[in-house]
């Protein structure tokens, strides 16, 4: 019988790097992204223009837009909505949520408004918006504030109240007292994965607010969606939702970035 003189098998033998893996799942995007793109042309070749343009022509378009700095200008606009909108809501919501989900009085006081207000959707509050604070930035960025408030509220709330009794246990046994301590030292970072979701999943959503914000009149992408569409320009509504799209997954890709690194220790 022959003797295998081969030696034990590392995990470095049997294990694909990682970088390949990488590699391989950008291949698959990349070619997802190439087949949308080729259904999107040969779509376009039964329709009309005014329907569906082909990706030459938004190509085009795009261009036009972006030397014209008609499409800089929309998209500093909405910037001005939505950075500011997001941060608010989102520090409110996950504040509120951890405070609610770790004393119980305070959230038995607050339920009654919580279940009160959270069915409202945001662009219901146009009116408030224009009224309190006029047709510009202001108003605009509220409505996206409060997008993001009820988004990272719950995700928040959620992940307070997922953490487990014993890990609680063990802090105080070792010597981690008080509820703000607790809160701070255990809790927090215990809720930390749930919260960041939450933020991650109110970055996209706010973007989504932002063009229903602009609609009601001030300047922006979704202005300019509204006023191609008024115009039956569909190539530049295209062009303007890739840029949205764009300016997410930069936004997307630096926010999960950083995550990993903060969430290094998990």
């Amino acid at each position: 019988m022959a003797t295998d003189t081969r030696g034990p098998v590392s995990g470095e033998d049997v294990a694909s790097p990682v970088g390949s893996v990488d590699g391989t799942r950008a291949l698959y995007g990349v070619a997802g992204v190439a087949g949308f793109v080729a259904l999107w042309w040969a779509a376009s070749l039964v329709q009309p223009a005014y329907v569906l343009p082909s990706p030459l022509a938004v190509g085009e378009t795009f261009a036009a837009e972006a030397a014209s700095g008609t499409m800089g200008i929309a998209l500093g606009n909405s910037v001005l909505h939505w950075l500011p909108g997001t941060v608010v809501g989102t520090t409110a919501g996950v504040a509120a949520g951890v405070a609610l989900a770790w004393w119980s009085t305070l959230d038995d006081a607050a339920s009654g408004v919580v279940r009160l207000l959270r069915p409202v959707p945001p662009l219901a509050l146009i009116g408030f918006a224009i009224a309190w604070l006029g047709i510009n930035h202001a108003g605009a960025a509220a409505i996206v504030a409060v997008g993001a408030f009820w988004i990272n509220f719950y995700a928040a709330y959620g992940g307070v109240e997922s953490v487990s009794e014993d890990l609680i246990d063990v802090a105080r046994s070792l010597d981690v007292h008080g509820s703000l301590a607790l809160l701070r030292s255990v809790v927090v970072p215990a809720a930390l994965p749930e919260i960041t979701t939450g933020v991650r999943t109110g970055i996209g959503r706010c973007w989504m607010l932002v063009v229903a914000a602009e609609i009601f009149g001030v300047n922006g992408i979704g202005r300019e969606i509204l006023r191609a569409s008024n115009n039956l320009r569909v190539d530049v509504v295209i062009s303007y939702i890739l840029v949205l799209s764009l300016a997410y997954l930069i936004i997307d890709a630096v926010f999960r970035a950083t995550q990993r690194r903060a969430l290094k220790w998990r």
